[in-house]
């Protein structure tokens, strides 16, 4: 096993053991992205942005 699975399963094992932590990461990771998206446009796409942000949280979400 090299050393890239042994860190994946780790990972798997993790998100497992600890689906709150993981849910809060990708809630935070999602906003900030969308947050970043929001000031790089200039708000310019804010509803398009809001729209992806939404799609996003529930194809990561559990």
């Amino acid at each position: 096993m090299g050393a890239f699975d042994e860190l994946k399963n780790k990972g798997q094992q993790y998100a497992e053991d600890h689906p709150e932590q993981v849910e809060k990461a990708s809630d935070q990771a999602v906003e900030r992205g969308g947050d970043a998206a929001d000031q790089a446009s200039g708000d310019k796409y804010e509803k398009q942005v809001d729209a992806a942000q939404k799609k996003a949280d529930g194809a990561i979400g559990q």
